[in-house]
C-alpha cells in the first residue's frame, strides 16, 4: 500500500474541489475579459473565487491578485515593491523559501545590501538580530509565516509591528501556513501576503498576493488589463475557482483539520522518540504545524534512506521539493546551526488531512527496518 507523507510539497486535489472546475474545462469556457454572456459567467466564477480566498485570510476581495503560483507571487512581492525604488537595504530571514531568497539575491547583484535575519539553533527568530537589521532601515523585509521544512511558525504580528516603526514594508510567504492555520491579513501586520493552492489541496498552478491598500506594486508581466494591471494575461479560470473552492473548505474545516493533525502529530514523534533511541527532531521545542517533523538519525544519508522507503510505498523528502536533486544540504538546518553531516540526514513527514493513524504505524515501523538495514550495511562496510 502507497502511504503519501509529502504534503507540505503539494497536497491531492480535493474531489470537492475538482467538481467545482469541471464546468471550467468543459462548457464555461468563456474569458472573463469578454463582454458577452461567456465571458460574463467566467468573470463572475472569479468574482466569487476572489472572494473566498480573500475570506480565507479575512482580507477584501480587491486586495488578491491571482498568480501562476506561490513562487510568482513571491517574485511579484519583492521585485514589485523595489521596482522603482534606488538600491537600498532589504532583509530577509535565512530561513526563507528559494522563490524569495533567489530574488534577494538578484536584487543584491543590482547594488541592494542584502541582510539575512539569522535564527537559534531551534529555528526560532532571535529579537535582538531583528532589531539589529531594522536600525539599518531596511526597504522591505521579507519573513515567513511558517517554515515548509522544520515547519517553524513565526509571529509574524510581532515582526511587522517592529518592522513598520522602523519604516519597512513587510512581507509574508504564508504559503505553508494557509489552511493550517487562521490568518487575518491586516492583523498579521504585512503588506503582502502569498498564498498557494496546490498546498491546501487545491490545483497546481495558481496562487495569489495579497497587497495592502494603496501600495505602489509594479507588475512582473504586462500587456494587459487583468487581476488590475497586476498581472497580464487570461486567468486560468478553472484553476481559480478550485483555488476558491480550496479555500472555503480549508477554512471551514480548518478546527477539524488541526486536531486531527495535531493527535497523529503527537503519536508519530512519541513512536519516533520511543523507538528510534539516537534520531534528532529539528525545531522540537519552536512552535511548529501540526502536520511536520523534520528528522534525521545520525550516520544515516537522508537521500539514501527516501530513496529506500520509496521502494517500501512511502513518499516523503528531504527537505523542500524545490530542491530535489541538490546535493547541497538544507540551508533551514545549516541556518539553524546543525552540521553538515546531520543535515544530509535529514528526512521530513508532512502529514495530510486524510492521513491516518494506520499509515504512520505503518511508517513507522518500515522506517525502523530501513534503518536496521542500513545501520547494518554500514557496520559490514566499515568492519
Amino acid at each position: 500500500m502507497a502511504i503519501y507523507l509529502d504534503h507540505n510539497a503539494t497536497t491531492p486535489l480535493d474531489a470537492r474541489v475538482l467538481e467545482a472546475m469541471l464546468p471550467y474545462l468543459s462548457s464555461e469556457f468563456g474569458n472573463p475579459s469578454s463582454g458577452h454572456a461567456y465571458g460574463r459567467a467566467a468573470r463572475a466564477a472569479l468574482d466569487t473565487a476572489r472572494e473566498q480566498v480573500a475570506a480565507l485570510v479575512a482580507a477584501h476581495p480587491s486586495q488578491v491578485i491571482f498568480t501562476g503560483g506561490g513562487s510568482e507571487a513571491n517574485n511579484l512581492a519583492i521585485k514589485g515593491v523595489v521596482a522603482h525604488k534606488p538600491p537600498a537595504t532589504l532583509a530577509i530571514s535565512a530561513v526563507e523559501h528559494a522563490s524569495v531568497r533567489a530574488p534577494a539575491l538578484g536584487l543584491a547583484r543590482r547594488g541592494w545590501d542584502l541582510q539575512r535575519l539569522p535564527v537559534d539553533e531551534q529555528g526560532r527568530l532571535d529579537q535582538d538580530d531583528l532589531q539589529r537589521v531594522l536600525d539599518l532601515r531596511p526597504q522591505l523585509l521579507a519573513m515567513m509565516m511558517a517554515n515548509n521544512e522544520t515547519g517553524v511558525v513565526y509571529d509574524i504580528a510581532a515582526v511587522a509591528a517592529a518592522a513598520r516603526q522602523s519604516g519597512a514594508l513587510v512581507h509574508c510567504d504564508a504559503v505553508q501556513a494557509a489552511g493550517k492555520l487562521a490568518i487575518d491579513f491586516a492583523d498579521s501586520g504585512a503588506h503582502l501576503m502569498t498564498l498557494s493552492a496546490h498546498k491546501l489541496y487545491g490545483p497546481k498552478g495558481v496562487g495569489a498576493l495579497v497587497v495592502d491598500k494603496g501600495l505602489d506594486l509594479a507588475p512582473l508581466v504586462e500587456g494587459g488589463a487583468q487581476e488590475r494591471g497586476y498581472r497580464a494575461g487570461t486567468e486560468n479560470v478553472a484553476g481559480i475557482v478550485g483555488f476558491g473552492r480550496a479555500a472555503a473548505l480549508a477554512m471551514d474545516e480548518l478546527e477539524a483539520r488541526q486536531a486531527h493533525m495535531l493527535r497523529l502529530h503527537g503519536h508519530l514523534e512519541a513512536r519516533l522518540r520511543a523507538e528510534l533511541p539516537g534520531l534528532v527532531i529539528f525545531a522540537a521545542e519552536a512552535p511548529r504545524l501540526a502536520n511536520t517533523t523534520f528528522f534525521a538519525v545520525p550516520g544515516i544519508d537522508g537521500e539514501t534512506l527516501i530513496v529506500n522507503l520509496d521502494q517500501d510505498g512511502l513518499a516523503l523528502a528531504s527537505g523542500s521539493a524545490c530542491h530535489t536533486g541538490e546535493v547541497e544540504p538544507s540551508h533551514v538546518l545549516l541556518a539553524m546551526g546543525v552540521s553538515e553531516e546531520l543535515a544530509r540526514g535529514a528526512v521530513r513527514v508532512s502529514l495530510g488531512k486524510e492521513t491516518t493513524q494506520a499509515e504512520v504505524d505503518t511508517f513507522v515501523d518500515r522506517l525502523k527496518a530501513r534503518l536496521g538495514q542500513l545501520q547494518a550495511f554500514a557496520a559490514l562496510a566499515f568492519a
